[in-house]
């Protein structure tokens, strides 16, 4: 058998998956012809295929040296360092295969791959298009490309590509998978448990896809299925933080914080470095009884010695000018510059800034703009795209457009860019708005609060930024609709009185049901109205109730929906029952617009006291309690009392617009002085 015969011989053993037969005989051409460059760089292939990438690489390079304008082998080598993880190498060799073979579309898939492990997006969506445009049926590189595109935030081509994918090959079940989460991303949920139902149909051992199966579920408010999903993921996969950490997300939805925290601290024990992980669980504790201001600071600090106090070499020393007087750059950084409850409090500020004093960029990590986004865009300076890009390069991005005042709008909310903060990439560095609490970074020097959130002197030790107490409020709000109107009192007509709560349900734990029970006894014939996914939850509101001796027939259910029907709801309320420790926020606002007054038990913790700095700046300070026997004795006393509640309907809104919480120019002004209070302590510590 001559070498040719020898090596088509093993060619075919190759492809057949026969890899021994065809090592045995690529090493027997090599015997007889050491410096045969095929044999080398086929020997090199199956070292690459086998796992054994070091070796791959001597055996190719061997052969690059023999033959060196070989477009395949450039290519392979390119593989086998980027399983070795040297990129840069990587991306040379492919390149250098493209400059040899222009046509290589599947060398162009993998300079994609290489670009965007260096996070290089742009360069690698090129890549990806030129391997499309050479061969328009390379499902690979369409599935590449969308998954890019959805990490870059432009869901709509993404989708578009990952369609493409599906179309030519229908039995690609990481596509159908990568289309699915697109399609979340972009809102459209229906479409999205769709594609993953596919993927798992088509492969139902893909645990990837049972997990995000999962977690499309729980957007969507099917949260007993999702947690058995997530379940189903975690046996598929036991080791996958992802899935453990999407349990916890279907968990904290059903209001089982307990199984919600447990399951987001074993997503970080198997991915300690995950600080998105760790951040889960700290958001979960302000949610629940147990949790305390130092519990939560304790667990804040852990998180930042994990994954922020690692990054402190990166900080660099600030030349920004030190001028006190002169305008002042301000950067806002959140994921939510889009139609999201943050809207409401972003939108007044963005409008009330002094644009003559505050020049004001937004850096967005964004998945899906919108028509809010294009709102939000007017009312600021410069707009910034920082989905998909690394932590160090947004801070890079922030130093070289001279930022003064960095404020995070997050916290430890899903989407945050903490660790870019830990990077210190502005003088001075404030958090706000996810939630009135710590983010326990030593790299945040500020958090906005209010006197009432955070009465002067109270936990203030118990924060790692040093609290900044606006005159009046923490927020500002705007209803971003002037529908519905407020309606007349429903218990008029209705003949007994309708409590509710429109809240998170995760807010809603056994202590808050206890109370809420002892309130429908003391008024005859009241009802409860109260927002909670379908199935198990509801179930269990009504066996708690049950058990206080709240029939079911007194109970009523509605489930989450689009902004104008859910502030319709609130014509069915009389009077809204606020939660606690976690009260409601955007929630008590929006009930306060649409004539409803809100009870609230004043909580030991921030995001406890919100319903007390809220009612406060309405002048209501009367219906907040300080004991739960005051709260049942304030609820009661207002459901006897018609004339009140009628006065309260009618003038509620008026209130509204004519107190703190809505006047936009006093608020900007006030978070302005802010600014500047802390621009020049900056400067004087220079």
């Amino acid at each position: 058998m001559t070498i040719d015969e020898a090596l088509q011989l093993a060619y075919q053993h190759h492809q057949a998956g026969r890899l021994g037969e065809a090592e045995q005989i690529y090493r027997q051409i090599l015997n007889q012809q050491p410096n045969h460059a095929e044999a080398l760089h086929m020997l090199g292939t199956l070292a690459l295929q086998t796992g054994h990438w070091d070796a791959a690489v001597d055996l190719i390079r061997r052969s690059l040296q023999l033959g060196p304008d070989c477009a395949d082998a450039h290519n392979n080598l390119g593989n086998a360092f980027k399983s070795l993880g040297r990129l840069g190498e990587a991306v040379a060799s492919y390149r250098q295969a493209i400059a040899l073979k222009p046509d290589d579309a599947d060398a162009y898939n993998n300079l994609g791959v290489a670009l965007r492990a260096m996070r290089q997006p742009g360069e690698a969506i090129h890549a990806y298009r030129q391997a499309i445009a050479l061969r328009p049926d390379h499902v690979q590189a369409y599935n590449n490309l969308g998954i890019l595109l959805r990490a870059t935030g432009d869901c709509d081509q993404a989708i578009a590509a990952l369609r493409q994918a599906v179309t030519l090959r229908p039995d690609f079940a990481q596509a159908h998978n990568n289309l699915g989460l697109a399609l979340r991303a972009a809102g459209r949920l229906d479409e999205a448990i769709a594609s993953h139902r596919r993927a798992v149909a088509l492969q139902p051992d893909l645990a990837e896809a049972q997990n995000n199966l999962g977690l499309a579920l729980k957007n969507a408010d099917q949260l007993d299925e999702a947690v058995t999903v997530c379940r189903r993921a975690i046996l598929l996969k036991p080791d996958s933080a992802e899935a453990h950490s999407n349990l916890g997300v279907a968990c904290k939805g059903m209001g089982l914080l307990d199984e919600a925290i447990a399951a987001y601290r074993q997503a970080a024990r198997l991915k300690p470095e995950s600080a998105a992980a760790h951040g889960n669980v700290l958001f979960a504790m302000q949610y629940h009884p147990a949790s305390t201001a130092l519990s939560l600071f304790a667990e804040s600090q852990e998180w930042n010695r994990r994954h922020a106090l690692p990054l402190k070499r990166f900080v660099q020393p600030h030349t920004n000018d030190r001028d006190p007087l002169r305008p002042l750059r301000v950067g806002y950084v959140s994921a939510d510059f889009c139609e999201h409850t943050s809207a409401m409090f972003l939108l007044p500020l963005f409008r009330g800034h002094d644009r003559r004093q505050f020049e004001v960029t937004c850096y967005a990590q964004l998945a899906h703009p919108d028509k809010t986004t294009q709102e939000m865009q007017v009312c600021v300076q410069h707009w910034r795209k920082i989905a998909g890009i690394s932590d160090a390069a947004v801070a890079d991005m922030i130093r070289a457009d001279g930022i003064d005042i960095l404020v995070d709008l997050k916290l430890h909310t899903g989407g945050n860019r903490l660790l870019v903060f830990a990077h210190k990439p502005a003088p001075v560095q404030v958090t706000w708005l996810g939630y009135p609490g710590t983010t326990g970074l030593e790299t945040i020097d500020y958090r906005l609060t209010d006197p009432h959130l955070d009465p002067p002197g109270l936990d203030d030790a118990c924060y790692s930024e040093q609290s900044i107490r606006l005159p009046n409020t923490f927020w500002c709000y705007d209803p971003l609709t002037a529908e519905p109107a407020v309606n007349a009192l429903p218990c008029a007509p209705s003949g007994f009185v309708t409590f509710g709560c429109l809240n998170n349900f995760c807010k809603v734990n056994d202590a808050v049901l206890s109370l809420w029970a002892k309130v429908l006894s003391a008024v005859r014939g009241s009802r409860l109205m109260l927002m909670a996914p379908e199935g198990s939850s509801r179930r269990r509101v009504l066996d708690r109730l049950g058990a206080d001796g709240i029939g079911p027939e007194r109970v009523e259910f509605v489930a989450r929906q689009p902004r104008v029907e859910y502030l319709r709801a609130y014509h069915r309320l009389d009077i809204a029952l606020d939660t606690f420790p976690y009260n409601g926020h955007t929630t008590s606002l929006d009930s306060f617009w649409m004539g409803v007054p809100v009870v609230t038990l004043a909580g030991e913790t921030a995001v406890g006291r919100a319903g007390a700095s809220q009612l406060n700046n309405l002048g209501l300070a009367e219906l907040i309690a300080r004991s739960p026997e005051q709260f049942v004795q304030i609820a009661a006393d207002l459901a006897h009392d018609a004339a009140r509640l009628t006065e309260l309907r009618s003038t509620l809104r008026s209130r509204m617009q004519s107190s703190p919480l809505m006047d936009q120019v006093s608020f900007a002004r006030d978070v302005e002085a802010a600014y500047r209070s802390m621009w020049r302590d900056w400067c004087a510590k220079a």
